[in-house]
């Protein structure tokens, strides 16, 4: 039969827009097509399994009719040719997210860790040097460097338990954007997975498998900004080698430059898919830096620079490699995961936070160490079966994890330590038994029911040597006598053993009571951290000694710190488009208690209550057009009455304290330190996933508490970044990103402690230079004030990337004239 021209056009035309007319299939376990330079290789297809009663953690069902975002489809950063995984197409909270590695590029973001603010209610800052880890803020947790949010990438553990630095220290500094398959947010313990560091949520990252296209970028920027970025895959042995990478260079808008120097790669071999096939991926990562501390807001007044360093030798350098495998399998009936991890890193950090309060005359610069090995594996194996002839499905799992630890604090003087404070080699381990049972009682109603077990042990071996410890009342301090010296070796009464273990039961109601588009959540379970083993052993204070040079006892802390969490929620596509979900949460903490890593001492404090809500809305009337708002509002306060401080208010208030105000911040309150009550993200997106495109945010973070009286406290944080560009379809990109365009001038992060700088009156009284009435209580507490990081001035970085081919016949340049031939959001 003969086929005119116009008809095949006709017919092809007709096909065109029926397939614009309803949204992609994506081809799971069918025929499926893999693009080279010259050819399209068909692969043979494989049998279509059963969908799971519940997805397990790495199944994604790739049905577009449960997709909410179209760009959760298409690269929205490098290009129209990366698939990105579909979410789980069930969750069990309202309060879980899932972000794919396009959506995630497609905003804007300063610092690798800020790319986690695409979860809401989770606020991402930095307050030394660029390659610190982040301070985090969720759900009215200061979450310092990690402390209550587990963060995972490729099922490797982020977050290091007794660090030298802080408890849960969790880098993001060497997390790649571009190379994010996706992002897995769960809020509150819910899930017998998460385990330590989980009271506020966990957040698990994967990187991509294979890539169909190499890419490469080059940014340019202010402020010495630079960074090249790359990756491509090959075929190998069967499977795919993904490997990728980056260098980057930034000074800031410091006096001091920040002179950061980091270097990152990737390398990856894996077969089959993510929920079956298997992996072994390494990773490298260096960085160093010049650090640029917050400073006393009072010395503004004075004529400091809000870019200026009172110590400017303060700074770090770390490194991290890693070796992790996976291996995974499913059918129609069971599936199961096993993954092992490898990592070891290094970390130098020299902070000066109080200035001259313990060292009148040398300051108070202190350096902390960190090196461990850590290695750890997980196991989970989930069997499909019929509870009371309903479909129900059992896992059982394995999480277990090693750390060996050489960690210690020193007072230095230009990078130069002097005393040492602490000097430890921890070793720490740990495992943990879990299981959960999912039920479908009926069409409308489903269940998750599970407990965890954990069981932490290890050892603390005090290195301190007796010619290293710090001198008593201190090397510089006014009336020491150097012919009868008085040392605080504490290292050997402060060594021991320790073990804890815990029980954690979770549970999980999802209810549908009308239809597929609005589903209400009751979900319950007991979280916990793990706190730095040294607060488990030791006895005597570290930096404190009595007035006839005496140890100061302390008492020893439990090593697991549990929480106790509920939420209630809704999630609804009622409104075509729009997707919303509402959340009530309630946490309750045992105890506030941690180990101060910059002091050397334990830090108790009472437990604490917080109630909150969530409010997230994701609105697309258009395919190039979105919007996201979310809204988070907390109360958290301490529970019970801190007596400690009580104590020190009436010191405060006594003749020759008293006139110095110190007590107007010191008075004993309930306010949680830093708890922020209000995080509030407003996001427009423009485009397709080729032509012109746009994206503007808005991040607002309510001012909040920085004493437990209250009375002082941080400003409010609003700043807004904006991004412009183009999208060939060939995949080259042309991107323009401004950040803090209306040039907030608010505090990135701040504090509110006592601290000395020579210009102070009461520095001044305590050191003698000036006759004036004081009391020790005083000098010891400081001048009281708040202490902050400015946020950057505005900043801008061009980035230029497109296709990595080495193939010279087959690549092809942008046609440069193609995005002012038109300027449209669609084709």
């Amino acid at each position: 039969m003969k086929v005119s021209a116009s008809a095949m056009l006709a017919a092809m035309i007709a096909g065109d827009a029926a397939a614009q007319a309803r949204l992609p299939t994506i081809n799971v376990g069918g025929q499926q097509t893999r693009r080279t330079a010259s050819r399209q290789v068909a692969r043979a297809p494989r049998a279509v399994r059963a969908t799971p009663l519940v997805a397990p953690p790495s199944t994604f069902v790739a049905d577009a009719s449960d997709g909410f975002d179209s760009s959760a489809q298409q690269n929205t950063a490098l290009g129209p040719r990366i698939v990105y995984p579909a979410p789980p197409k069930e969750m069990p909270s309202s309060s879980q997210r899932f972000f794919t590695g396009g959506q995630v590029n497609t905003i804007p973001a300063f610092r690798p860790g800020e790319a986690l603010e695409i979860v809401p209610g989770l606020a991402v800052t930095q307050h030394s040097g660029e390659g610190k880890a982040n301070q985090y803020y969720l759900r009215g947790f200061d979450l310092d460097h990690g402390t209550d949010l587990a963060l995972y990438l490729d099922g490797i553990p982020l977050n290091m338990r007794t660090h030298g630095h802080g408890q849960g220290y969790a880098d993001a500094n060497f997390v790649i954007p571009e190379m994010l398959a996706y992002i897995d947010a769960r809020k509150g313990p819910y899930n017998v997975e998460d385990g330590d560091f989980s009271n506020a949520g966990t957040i698990r990252m994967q990187y991509l498998r294979k890539v169909p296209q190499g890419v490469f970028s080059t940014t340019g920027g202010a402020f010495n900004y630079g960074r090249v970025f790359g990756m491509k895959s090959w075929e190998f042995a069967g499977g795919d080698i993904l490997g990728g990478g980056e260098i980057s260079t930034y000074d800031g808008p410091w006096l001091i430059p920040n002179n950061a120097r980091k270097i990152n790669a990737v390398l990856r071999w894996s077969r089959g898919e993510e929920n079956d096939g298997m992996s072994i991926t390494g990773m490298a990562y260096a960085n160093r830096w010049n650090s640029t501390d917050q400073i006393p807001l009072r010395i503004l007044d004075w004529g400091f620079s809000r870019w200026g360093s009172i110590n400017p030798t303060d700074g770090g350098d770390t490194t991290r490699f890693s070796l992790s495998g996976r291996w995974a399998q499913e059918t129609a009936n069971y599936w199961s995961k096993v993954e092992a991890f490898a990592m070891h890193s290094t970390l130098n950090l020299f902070n000066d936070f109080t200035y001259f309060l313990a060292h009148p005359v040398i300051g108070d610069q202190f350096r902390q160490f960190d090196r461990r090995t850590m290695i750890g594996g997980n196991a989970y194996h989930a069997i499909k079966f019929s509870l009371l002839d309903r479909e129900s499905e059992i896992k059982v799992g394995f999480q277990s994890r090693y750390d060996d630890i050489r960690l210690g604090l020193q007072d230095s003087f230009r990078r130069v330590p002097y005393a040492t404070t602490r000097n430890d080699h921890v070793g720490e381990g740990s495992i943990a038994l879990l299981a959960d049972v999912k039920t479908r009682w009926a069409p409308w109603l489903k269940t998750i029911v599970g407990a965890r077990w954990d069981y932490y042990w290890g050892s603390n071996t005090g290195l301190q040597a007796y010619w290293d410890s710090p001198l008593i009342p201190g090397l510089d301090a006014p009336g020491f006598d150097p012919t009868n010296p008085f040392r605080l070796w504490t290292g050997p009464i402060n060594s021991g053993t320790s073990n804890a273990q815990l029980l954690s039961p979770k549970a999980s109601v999802i209810i549908n009571p009308w239809d597929d588009k609005t589903d209400f959540y009751l979900n319950f379970g007991r979280g916990f951290h793990s706190n730095d083993f040294r607060a488990t052993t030791q006895r005597v204070a570290a930096t404190e000694a009595t007035d006839d040079l005496g140890y100061v006892g302390v008492r020893r802390q439990g090593l697991l710190s549990p929480s106790t969490g509920a939420e209630v929620g809704v999630k609804t596509r009622a409104i075509d488009k729009l997707e919303s979900a509402a959340t009530l949460f309630f946490i309750q903490t045992a105890q506030e208690n941690i180990f101060e890593g910059d002091s050397g001492n334990t830090v108790i404090a009472r437990g604490a209550d917080r109630i909150g809500v969530e409010f997230t809305n994701h609105y697309r009337p258009l395919s190039w057009l979105a919007f996201e708002g979310d809204l988070t509002a907390v109360r958290a306060r301490f529970r019970g009455f801190n007596q400690e401080q009580a104590d020190l208010y009436s010191e405060l208030l006594q003749p020759g304290a008293f006139e110095w105000g110190a007590w107007q911040s010191n008075a004993p309150g309930n306010y949680l330190v830093n708890a922020t009550p209000i995080i509030a993200t407003a996001v427009l997106e423009l485009g397709e996933a080729t032509g012109w495109f746009g994206n503007f945010k808005y991040r607002y973070i309510a001012p909040r508490a920085l004493t437990e009286d209250g009375f002082l406290k941080s400003p409010a944080i609003g700043t807004v970044n904006a991004r412009v560009g183009y999208r060939w379809k060939e995949g080259w990109k042309l991107q323009l990103d401004v950040f803090n365009m209306f040039n907030s001038r608010s505090q990135q992060i701040a504090y509110g402690y006592g601290s000395f700088i020579p210009q102070d009156p009461l520095f001044r009284a305590c050191t003698g230079t000036i006759v004036a009435p004081t009391t020790d209580a005083v000098c010891g507490v400081g001048q009281m004030g708040v202490v902050g990081h400015p946020v950057e001035r505005p900043s801008w970085r061009l980035t230029f990337g497109g296709p990595l081919d080495f193939d010279p016949a087959t690549s092809r340049g942008p046609d440069l004239t193609e995005p002012f031939q038109l300027i449209k959001f669609w084709e």
